[in-house]
């Protein structure tokens, strides 16, 4: 990516106005925890570090970015880790995630034993 006329790429905020930040608590959805953990995790087993975290963030690109929630960014920064350091294959994933989908699209079809 090439940086602008002033030496800094496009997620580098540093020193410009961002606007109010939002005061209001946010409610987290299980699976923003469970991301939230799973980065924790990988990064005690050293899978990868937060550089790493941020490498992958900062690539993804300036669309990409604005289109992503902050979990959604997070998991796939960690996912493109966890490649990289060899956890599991392409395929790999691909196989879990089919079996995964296989489930439902629910907790409750998910875990029906009648299905």
């Amino acid at each position: 990516m090439i940086p602008e006329a002033d030496g800094r790429r496009w997620h580098d905020m540093g020193g410009e106005l961002a606007g109010p930040v939002p005061g209001d608590e946010h409610d987290f959805a299980l699976w923003e925890k469970r991301v939230d953990a799973l980065v924790i995790l990988a990064g005690l087993k050293g899978v990868f570090t937060v550089d790493g975290l941020r490498r992958v963030l900062e690539d993804m690109g300036e669309d990409t970015f604005k289109t992503m929630t902050y979990y959604e960014r997070w998991v796939a920064s960690l996912n493109q880790n966890m490649l990289e350091a060899g956890v599991y294959s392409v395929a790999e994933l691909g196989e879990r995630m089919a079996q995964v989908q296989a489930r439902g699209q629910t907790y409750a079809e998910a875990t029906d034993a009648s299905a």
